[in-house]
């Protein structure tokens, strides 16, 4: 086991949204949502710093405003990975450092999932990291929910909108389902590989990003947590955020 090497963390923040268009501008307690990702992310003492990666002049000029670190990106990006590894390379990043992709829809983010995150890159074999915590057979049934199954050693072994495992036989009823909690940490190295790759089959069939990482070889290491992220899909979701801060 070595010491970590340099961590950061980048929050990919679009202005359009089918569901919830300016979403990373929502005002919440008066603060815009980003604010509040980037205040609880940058408060991980395992990140060396944290940005805000944005593709709109209004989410950049209110970012300027309240002195959040934030680069412009390009607005073409195909996905948040490759807005980060857009970021990454306009901050020349070190080769060898973890790149946490914070979501930037999630307010009321815990930093301890971060440090989860990053701290098994003291490992140097490890290339990839994310996070699932148990759930139980009814809430496992939702597609919704993205389910991970994972090898002895921690790796997953497949992510998956249906029940997996799929248990045959009564008698092995107490299986646990782990939920997957879609955040991430890269190695730049690992981040510039899997952005440069076409989307694979198996992530085209069950629309799921991570699915590329397996199918290019990558050993992705899940961390078990007991903390849950709640993200904003729609404006309605706000006042269950507010709740939560207040509470």
């Amino acid at each position: 086991m070595t010491t970590l090497p340099p961590c950061y963390g980048i929050i990919p923040a679009r202005y359009k949204s089918h569901r919830f268009p300016g979403k990373p501008l929502a005002d919440i307690l008066g603060k815009p949502m980003f604010y509040h990702v980037y205040e609880r992310a940058a408060s991980c003492r395992l990140l060396q710093k944290v940005w805000l990666a944005t593709d709109d002049q209004r989410i950049y000029d209110a970012a300027k405003s309240l002195a959040v670190p934030v680069v412009m990106t390009d607005p073409n990006h195909p996905s948040g990975s490759d807005r980060i590894m857009e970021a990454a390379h306009v901050l020349g990043l070190e080769d060898n450092a973890v790149i946490v992709n914070i979501q930037g829809d999630e307010p009321a983010l815990d930093p301890e999932m971060l440090r989860q995150l990053v701290e098994p890159f003291s490992d140097p074999q490890i290339q990839v990291t994310t996070l699932a915590r148990i759930i139980d057979a009814k809430q496992a049934e939702n597609p919704d929910r993205v389910k991970v199954v994972r090898s002895e050693k921690g790796y997953a072994l497949y992510f998956s909108r249906s029940k997996i495992p799929f248990i045959r036989d009564d008698d092995q009823s107490d299986t646990d389902y782990l939920l997957h909690i879609g955040i991430y940490a890269y190695r730049l190295s690992a981040l510039r590989t899997f952005t440069s790759l076409p989307p694979s089959p198996l992530e085209k069939i069950e629309k799921l990003e991570q699915l590329r990482f397996l199918e290019a070889g990558f050993a992705m290491y899940v961390v078990l947590t007991d903390y849950l992220g709640f993200g904003v899909d729609r404006p309605e979701d706000l006042q269950l955020i507010l709740r939560q801060l207040q509470g």
